[in-house]
């Protein structure tokens, strides 16, 4: 082995020496030295390299490992947690002697971390450092998560329940039509995620809102889209399949003759709309399909069509012992929602279920009773007796829901959006709560005298967290979760659901019902808790209040900022929200304080359609940044009004010149306890590669003194950014906190930690074994956020919806 390397190693040495002659003028290079220094470095990377991999889409996190290398103190980091800034693609140089050497980060060749400071590149006139090495020893750091009870491997709690069947032996099976990490559907047992059904996600495929089982098969509602000219049977270009998809008990796709798709698995019940509703009794599997008003029924062996018979608006089905069908009739405009009973022949049958609101699943349990979920506003579990005419004789759940006692607080009996229940033979009940706007999964196993057993949280998509200031980082907040932190406990485990803060009943109207809001600022203005949020495209700014006394934990809807529709039409197409602007931009102040858009609480005003991003300082005035020069909007706070709202206008919005040095800037965070403005975008001697409106830019940048007006840097510092189009390189956001400035790359969700006083970088952090190495990609544009707190200790959450959670990191103070 030794001999091979030496061989390897002589080849190397008289490859890299022909290129040292093609690309080096004699006269800047000292060769021996030089030459013996790039010699110990490859070495290190030849040792170094062995059995590294890389997967744009998920980033790990490698053994830190130290070498020293002659008087240099040379770091030779192998896809370490501190690899330096530098990229191929983004034109970032390491100066080593006269030689400029390119480093590539997460490829198979290490990146080099040097003491050789400071590195100066010139930008333009000024010839400020743009500083990309370690000047100061690595920070301790440690991985945590939040939002999801399993925070790493294949099978953790998926996204969305949407529907749930339970076997008697307390199996759980469910569906969903996404799941970011391929798991629509899901198999759980005693708390734990056992299997997932395979090859649900991807070539245009996914899950859907109906699941059964029986001894034998899984059955799912699923939808295939078309792959274009393909050797496999997919649909013809234009056209989806909603189909049955089977499953063998471990989640494998189970084939039949004459089954459809490329493993001839999938049976076809549809091109105009899903299946809403699946259920099996014997030999025979029932159907809804709700386009054609019909309960098709099929064999569930050979999966031949065997009859149907028409029932309007068909939904979920359940069959009970007598071998009868219940069926949800789905509210059809003004009709209400019925629960309608048919014979196995297809029978209309006298009783039915007509007082309740709106029913999203059903089942029957051990002793023969049908189970209803309401999820109107009673948010519970409807037990009704069918021997005869059907009587409600029970009810499992707070009545009211998760808005009973302290609205949004969360108990074990305080439901809230439920999309499925079951019970198994021994009377062990079970609920699925999905919040409201898909806000997330919420599995929980009660026994039969009502003690919750087991619960399964799966709370974050798309989403980011942010810390209280006044309670040092205990509180968290996400768009809709409320969580309590102990920061003595283990990883993962710090994290309790505390409260749910949406109220979907009582203001219908919240923005979250109609938008999907990413990224969370929580500040304290004149002492109150306000929720800010804004979404993936940057284009809105979500205000929220707090009022205690009048409802409990949940945010109140008070304001909201959106940008120009650059097409002279309303910024928000549909019906929500009321009385918008035709054109134009708007702020909204709920004057009143009943958490309705109306006519008279609009400001309006007319700009710049393209913008780069907000920020709320801890002052509580609002930033925006836009796309263009003379491209800063100051909204200062103009007081709270007599409902709690803070009150912005267009009148006192103030224009601020961007400086020259960016010709596209996309981020903004102000701090007017130092006057310290960072902005980060594109800059004219890094400008951007196309338009990819959703990164940070090439640039950071920090000004003080700015409300003085002034607009030269304190120092610029270059992130990772594209400059070929691949986009395998960018940055997605940045946050500042404390003494720290840090920006996350968007396909490798890698974290760079920059000091806040002079731009160096001091530490590079990687998702840790406690989440599996792994990360997905950083869609949002806030998508890390960082909170320093009182002992020093710096946080910094970082959107991972892969999986289904917020990271965590914890820097040591």
């Amino acid at each position: 082995m030794i001999n091979k390397l030496l061989t390897q190693l002589k080849k190397l040495r008289h490859k890299l020496n022909q290129h040292i002659k093609k690309l080096s003028n004699p006269r800047y290079l000292q060769r021996n030295k030089t030459f013996n220094f790039l010699l110990s470095v490859t070495i290190g990377v030849i040792v170094t390299t062995l059995g590294i991999t890389t997967d744009w889409a998920t980033t790990g996190t490698r053994t830190l490992t130290h070498n020293t290398i002659g008087s240099e103190n040379l770091r030779i980091q192998n896809n370490t947690e501190i690899p330096t800034l530098t990229h191929k693609i983004s034109s970032i140089n390491n100066t080593i002697g006269s030689e400029r050497l390119w480093g590539q980060n997460n490829t198979e060749i290490p990146t080099l971390t040097h003491k050789i400071s400071p590195i100066s590149n010139s930008i333009g006139s000024e010839n400020l450092r743009v500083q990309n090495n370690t000047e100061t020893p690595a920070l301790n750091y440690k991985t945590s998560w939040i939002g999801n009870t399993i925070g790493s491997g294949n099978l953790r709690v998926q996204n969305n329940i949407e529907a749930m069947y339970v076997a008697p032996d307390g199996t759980v099976y469910t569906n969903s039509h996404w799941d970011e990490a391929a798991m629509e559907a899901g198999i759980y047992k005693d708390g734990k995620v056992i299997a997932a059904l395979g090859d649900t996600h991807g070539w245009s495929r996914g899950g859907g809102k109906a699941v059964t089982a029986n001894s034998k098969y899984v059955y799912i509602a699923m939808t295939q889209g078309s792959r274009g000219d393909t050797k496999e049977d997919y649909p013809p270009e234009g056209t989806t399949w909603y189909s049955v998809r089977r499953y063998d008990l471990s989640g494998k796709p189970a084939p039949f003759p004459n089954g459809r798709g490329w493993d001839k698995s999938m049976l076809i019940t549809s091109t105009k709309s899903e299946v809403t509703g699946l259920a099996t009794v014997g030999s025979e599997l029932y159907v809804s399909d709700f386009a054609a008003s019909r309960i098709r029924v099929y064999d569930t062996e050979t999966m031949k069509e065997l009859r149907s018979f028409t029932v309007a608006n068909p939904g979920a089905i359940t069959i009970d012992p007598q071998k009868n069908l219940w069926i949800i009739q789905s509210k059809n405009g003004s009709k209400p929602a019925k629960i309608l009973h048919y014979s196995q022949s297809g029978k209309q049958l006298p009783q039915q279920i007509a007082d309740i609101v709106e029913p999203t699943a059903i089942a029957i349990n051990h002793q023969g009773k049908l189970l209803v979920a309401e999820n109107g506003p009673r948010q519970q579990m409807l037990t009704y007796d069918i021997k005869d005419r059907p009587v409600q004789v029970s009810s499992f759940g707070s009545k009211g829901g998760i808005y009973a006692g302290v609205p949004g607080e969360v108990r074990d009996l305080k439901l809230y959006g439920l999309t499925g229940v079951g019970t198994d033979a021994s009377g062990n009940i079970y609920i699925n709560s999905n919040g409201f706007n898909k806000s997330g999964t919420d599995l929980r196993k009660f026994s039969p005298s009502g003690k919750l057993m087991w619960r399964s949280l799966g709370l974050i998509f798309v989403d980011n967290a942010d810390a209280d200031p006044k309670t040092d980082g205990v509180d968290l907040f996400t768009k809709q979760e409320h969580y309590l932190m102990d920061y003595s406990k283990a990883a993962g485990k710090q994290w309790i659901y505390k409260a749910y803060t949406l109220n979907a009943f009582k203001y219908p109207q919240d923005p979250r019902l109609h938008t999907s809001p990413d990224g969370t600022f929580v500040r304290r203005i004149q002492g109150k808790p306000f929720l800010f949020l804004t979404d993936m495209y940057n284009s809105f700014l979500q205000i929220y209040r707090f009022n205690p006394a009048t409802d409990g934990k949940v945010a109140i809807p008070a304001g909201m900022f959106v940008g120009t529709n650059g097409a002279d039409k309303p910024f928000i197409t549909g019906n929500w929200p009321p009385h918008q602007p035709e054109q134009g931009e708007w702020i909204w102040r709920d004057r009143n304080g009943n958490g309705k858009f109306e006519k008279n609480e609009y400001d309006r005003s007319k700009d710049y359609p393209h913008l780069g991003g907000w920020w709320v300082d801890s002052k509580g005035d609002v930033w925006k940044a836009l796309r263009t020069e003379d491209g800063i909007r100051h909204y200062p706070l103009q007081g709270i009004d007599p409902k709690g709202n803070p009150i912005y206008s267009y009148s006192s919005m103030e224009k601020q010149t961007t400086p020259k040095i960016f010709n596209d800037l996309r981020r903004i965070e102000y701090f007017p306890e130092t006057d310290s403005m960072f902005l980060s975008g594109f800059t004219v001697d890094r400008p951007a590669f196309g338009d990819d409106a959703g990164v940070a830019g090439s640039e950071i940048a920090r000004f003080d003194n700015w409300s003085k007006g002034n607009r030269t840097p304190k120092w610029r510092i270059v992130i990772p950014y594209d400059s070929t189009g691949k986009r395998e390189v960018s940055t997605a956001a940045i946050s500042v906190a404390g003494d720290y400035v840090f920006a996350v790359t968007v396909k490798t969700a890698e974290v760079y930690v920059y000091n806040a006083k002079t731009g160096a970088q001091v530490q590079q952090l990687k998702p840790g074994p406690e989440v599996g190495s792994e990360s997905g990609w950083i869609d949002i544009p806030y998508g890390i956020r960082a909170f320093r707190r009182s002992n020093g200790e710096h946080l910094v959450f970082v959107e991972e919806n892969w999986k289904g959670k917020v990271i965590m990191y914890r820097l040591a103070g």
